[in-house]
């Protein structure tokens, strides 16, 4: 924690930039909204108007998206059927999504589309390059891989139905409350689990309730693997069966260390692992010391007036010149 007389920490804002224009193309694509150039545009102007809630709520000093290499992927490369069985993408969304970038760049906002990886891989990164400089960050996704970034500098706000204001903040506090899990054991819990929408089987026998058991109450896999291995899963089984009497649920102790103690079992944890991993060693470019540079906020007005109004909505247009041009909260306590 900071020290008390510390100023406050300056704030970053990740953005899973794919994922908002996902969730905005399927609740905004009946407004038939186009740019004037005539090109779809709703997406890209419900991830705007989110975006700008976002700052206004949270008053970042620098915002970063994270967008996916749609041309290669690391992944696919290493699983073949990585997230197969998808529905194909719109095309409107398709064009949104190749737009994207280049026009988050001409607002003079930060992007990075790292090659081979995804926006995922932008949030790990996010997060350490927080906590490796002194900051917090709130990383904006749906995507509850984001949970295991969690820590006293890094909170996730989950976008759910109804939008920024609706979606939960978690912190470390908040999501063992909701999720039952704490944070630094979220990747074990994801890699057990599995995750359909990734076309990654979990490990069989082992679903979320017990997952999250097992985590709880024996700690990390390390731990686990290490007790399977060298001593047979005793220690584990007798921990689990003293939980069950505890709380006056069935025992189950034994039939856990046999799902876990198949060989299949650890390969397929270890191969969730090495896939939901996300990388947090890319270089995001922000430069907080050089003023005016991409992502550092306020942004450039005349920028942000041309920029936004070539979406033809005008209200949105005066939302963006007031929130984006303006100095965030941080300014005022220098």
């Amino acid at each position: 924690m900071p020290a008390p007389d510390a100023p406050p920490r300056k704030l970053l804002l990740v953005v899973d930039a794919p994922s908002l224009l996902h969730r905005n193309h399927h609740a905004r694509a009946h407004t038939g909204l186009v740019d004037r150039s005539g090109r779809p545009a709703w997406a890209l102007h419900g991830m705007l108007r989110q975006i700008i809630e976002a700052i206004e709520r949270f008053a970042p000093d620098a915002v970063i998206f994270g967008l996916d290499d749609r041309k290669a992927s690391v992944r696919e490369e290493l699983y073949p059927a990585y997230k197969a069985g998808r529905a194909a993408k719109d095309e409107a969304l398709v064009e949104q999504l190749d737009r994207a970038g280049t026009f988050l760049d001409a607002l003079g906002l930060a992007t990075l589309t790292p090659p081979g990886l995804e926006a995922d891989d932008v949030s790990a990164s996010g997060a350490r390059w927080a906590r490796d400089h002194d900051w917090n960050c709130v990383i904006i996704t749906s995507d509850r891989d984001a949970f295991s970034h969690i820590s006293e500098h890094t909170r996730v706000l989950r976008l759910i139905n109804g939008g920024i204001d609706a979606s939960p903040l978690l912190d470390p506090t908040r999501l063992v409350s909701m999720y039952g899990i704490a944070a630094e054991h979220y990747l074990d819990f994801a890699a057990l689990r599995g995750d359909p929408s990734d076309n990654l089987p979990g490990v069989s026998g082992i679903g979320e309730k017990t997952a999250a058991v097992l985590l709880t109450q024996a700690g990390s896999m390390q731990t686990v693997w290490a007790d399977i291995e060298y001593n047979e899963g005793r220690t584990l089984a007798a921990t689990l069966d003293s939980w069950a009497v505890e709380t006056g649920t069935r025992r189950m102790g034994a039939t856990i260390v046999r799902k876990l103690a198949a060989p299949e079992a650890r390969e397929r944890y270890e191969f969730n692992i090495q896939m939901m991993s996300g990388r947090d060693d890319l270089d995001l470019g922000l430069t907080p010391d050089v003023p005016g540079t991409p992502g550092l906020l306020p942004l450039d007005l005349g920028r942000v007036n041309t920029v936004v109004g070539y979406l033809g909505v005008e209200r949105t247009t005066t939302l963006a010149v007031r929130v984006l041009s303006t100095d965030p909260a941080s300014v005022a306590l220098r």
